[in-house]
């Protein structure tokens, strides 16, 4: 393995800022795999005098642990840890030389305190855009407390480890041996689990906004800087920040930027709400709204209520289910979401995908490369753009049926099939595989809303020109509304214009 001038550059830049020694132990043997993580482990440590290598026998071959010297952090790379999870190398070397954390001190108490053994094991794959989250959090943890310890484990290096446990998709945590958690998750949510919830109480008793934005992602975050830059009181509550933009890999449309990555859009554009006076309060769902005199009020799901003279709804929207029987028992055992992140666990098999957009032909694409026969399934004729079609046709792998309805997902603890309906002739057919990856477009987050705002009957929130909803003091902005089209670049520019709006709301108010 050969790193390329560019991230030798990028490697010598990061590892200037080590502030202590480390040791790598590594255990290897005669495979493949094994050379490569000794060769990258070697490059890195011949960057720099404080990296020490030493042999070591490690519970799995190939593997290297990251500690400091006569301390065990409880940091292992088992498989070789590039792609996506290089940055988690990179930042697992800083850490435990001593480099504090770019992390609240909130948070760094709450992991000192946690109290007993964790021994926690993530599967990933090298191209999960997800799974660095998930890493990059557990070995902080790691860091922080000796009674944790983190093993981030290659599914495609250790592929009879993963076969025996059954997963069937990315990041997979396990917890002292059992399943903990599968998907992505932050920090506070994997101590939240292990029960060493935040304090909440604050929100109780929180001073009215001038302007509350609900939801975290491209248009709430564009919301509340605008806001904030007015100097009136803002707050903004989410679940976390990014929203869908989280979930997408490669972003090539960011206007002015030619290419970055959605974890690192949301990473700034948190990064960039902090830079303002802002009230932010994060792990939070909202479960309804209502006007109360003067006041909008905003009640959490933890039961605190939020007031504010004005609120901009960006609530965003999720994958949509094709809810059908077996779609949500077989989630994480067969039936997934996101094929750059779980379409390495399915080489070489039978997998289908459900939608004929552009998502659902790009996904067949790209599992076409990796599994041994893909079969579209769309509701009517395609809808992807032309390229895309003709690519989709180019390939021998692939099984296009158009005009078909999905009617279920078959299993007993796993998938092993698909089944639906011939629109044409009524037909019931059957296909035999292993995975089916959904792709059908999105919906609206916006339940919680109940009839208090008007709303599509799809779902979306309808607004004006403004941003306006039905609701005087109430604005709205980003995928949740009825805006034609769901853009990254279009939803930032909706919640700028409900934050203005918002604001002369409050002027002529």
């Amino acid at each position: 393995m050969v790193l390329d001038q560019e991230i030798k550059a990028q490697l010598n830049q990061y590892l200037g800022l080590m502030e202590g020694d480390v040791l790598i132990k590594v255990s290897a043997g005669d495979d493949q795999v094994s050379q490569e993580m000794l060769a990258l482990t070697d490059a890195i440590a011949s960057m720099t005098s404080r990296i020490r290598i030493e042999k070591a026998d490690l519970p799995r071959t190939p593997s290297f642990s990251v500690s400091r010297p006569g301390e065990d952090t409880g940091i292992v790379f088992a498989g070789v840890p590039l792609g996506h999870e290089f940055t988690s190398l990179i930042l697992a070397l800083l850490q435990v030389s001593g480099r504090a954390p770019k992390v609240e001190q909130e948070v760094i108490d709450r992991i000192k305190n946690v109290q007993g053994e964790y021994r926690f094991e993530t599967y990933i794959s090298l191209s999960c855009h997800n799974c660095p989250d998930v890493v990059q959090a557990l070995n902080l943890m790691s860091v922080l407390n000796p009674g944790i310890s983190h093993t981030m484990i290659d599914g495609a290096a250790f592929k009879a480890e993963v076969e025996s446990k059954n997963i069937m998709a990315v990041p997979s945590v396990f917890l002292n041996g059992e399943f903990f958690s599968g998907g992505r998750m932050t920090i506070d949510e994997i101590l939240d689990k292990i029960g060493m919830k935040r304090d909440d109480s604050a929100l109780f008793n929180k001073e009215p906004f001038d302007v509350l934005v609900v939801g975290g992602g491209p248009a709430g975050a564009s919301a509340a800087i605008y806001a904030a830059r007015k100097g009136i009181r803002t707050g903004i509550v989410a679940d976390r920040f990014g929203g869908q933009v989280v979930d997408t890999l490669g972003i090539e449309n960011f206007i002015g930027v030619k290419y970055t990555e959605g974890p690192k859009l949301a990473a700034s554009l948190e990064e960039h709400v902090k830079e303002y006076n802002v009230d932010i309060m994060k792990l939070q769902r909202a479960k309804r709204l209502e006007k109360a005199g003067e006041l909008v009020e905003v009640e959490l799901e933890n039961g605190a209520v939020l007031k504010s003279k004005t609120v901009i709804l960006s609530t965003g929207a999720r994958w949509r289910n094709i809810d059908v029987p077996g779609e949500e028992e077989f989630k994480n055992k067969g039936v997934a979401y996101c094929p750059h992140c779980d379409g390495p666990l399915y080489a070489g098999k039978r997998v289908a995908v459900v939608g004929g957009g552009n998502s659902g032909v790009e996904a067949a694409i790209d599992l076409a490369g990796i599994a041994s026969h893909v079969t579209l399934l769309s509701s009517s004729e395609l809808k992807a753009d032309a390229v895309l079609q003709n690519r989709l046709y180019s390939l021998s792998n692939v099984t296009v049926l158009k005009n078909v309805q999905t009617k279920e997902v078959t299993g007993t603890d796993k998938v092993n099939g698909i089944s639906y309906i011939d629109r044409e002739t009524g037909a019931e057919k059957h296909v035999e595989l292993e995975g089916v990856f959904v792709q059908i477009g999105l919906i609206p987050n916006t339940e919680w809303l109940g009839s208090n705002i008007e709303r599509s009957s799809a779902g979306e929130i309808l607004v004006d020109k403004r941003g306006a909803t039905s609701l005087p003091g109430v604005f709205a902005g980003g995928d949740c509304t009825d805006s034609p089209f769901n853009q990254i670049v279009i939803s930032m520019g909706s919640g700028a214009t409900a934050a203005l709006s918002a604001f002369d709301y409050l002027i002529r108010n």
